[in-house]
């Protein structure tokens, strides 16, 4: 059993419904901790939620390359991130191991612009993590762990914890949570979807995230994107987590800014 789970919501700020989901994921306990999109259209009132006693020092920065408009300009004229109407459309293999400097001054400009966008309205980010696991390819996650570690913020580490992680992907893994480690120190030690969590892949020490995106399930209960229809995320943390402290990325360390 680990010591403390991270449950995570991804998404925050994606919509107003988005919002509200979290915010009552929040207020009951089941999440705690999320990460909210800078570029999404409900990303200012869920910067004013953020101020509410039970979200306050639990909301990261969820990086963003593959959905809706950048914030800065250099990226929206490479056509590996966006189309030529300047729409984000990642076009990078899963599997890339390089950028051109061109690139990487993009991708770490956006990431700077997205961050900054957080604190112009008074948010603070807690940790690092991304869209779509985008920070997953190499390149991209060395920017965003050296940027997380200039900052003094946790980045979250690739999933490592599933069924479906084959010899080849596991080793990959390993290697990229080593450098993500290396760049950027404190983080939690295993990452899981609530589906690893369901198949009884809980790990028996250490801190573990659990990457949520939650969905009402009636008016007292939530199910979740990864879960079946009807399926209780909620339920599932009880049964599987119990009595674990659910706690936000604060509870990893500090880390001492450059």
């Amino acid at each position: 059993m680990p010591s403390r789970v991270i449950v995570n919501a991804d998404d925050f700020g994606l919509s107003e419904h988005t919002n509200a989901v979290i915010l009552r994921a929040f207020h009951s306990g089941l999440i705690s901790s999320a990460t909210a999109m800078a570029n999404m259209p409900a990303f200012k009132a869920a910067c004013a939620l953020a101020q509410q006693p039970a979200l306050r020092g639990r909301i990261g920065l969820h990086f963003n390359l593959t959905y809706g408009r950048p914030l800065s300009a250099p990226i929206r004229e490479l056509a590996q991130f966006c189309s030529p109407g300047g729409e984000f459309n990642l076009g990078l293999s899963r599997t890339c191991l390089h950028l051109s400097r061109k690139a990487r001054l993009a991708v770490e400009q956006e990431l700077i612009a997205q961050w900054q966008q957080c604190l112009d309205q008074g948010l603070m980010p807690s940790h690092l993590d991304s869209h779509q696991h985008v920070h997953n390819i190499w390149p991209i996650g060395e920017i965003v762990a050296r940027f997380a570690a200039r900052e003094g913020v946790p980045v979250r580490l690739a999933r490592n914890l599933g069924r479906n992680l084959n010899p080849a992907k596991r080793l990959f893994k390993t290697l990229f949570n080593r450098r993500l480690r290396q760049l950027a120190g404190v983080t939690a030690d295993f990452v899981c979807t609530p589906v690893d969590l369901r198949d009884g892949l809980a790990p028996a020490h250490g801190v573990l995230e659990i990457v949520a995106h939650p969905s009402a399930l009636g008016s007292h209960d939530f199910g979740d994107a990864y879960l079946a229809s009807g399926e209780s995320l909620q339920a599932l943390l009880e049964q599987r987590l119990k009595g674990v402290p659910r706690v936000g990325y604060a509870a990893c360390g500090v880390i001492k800014p450059y």
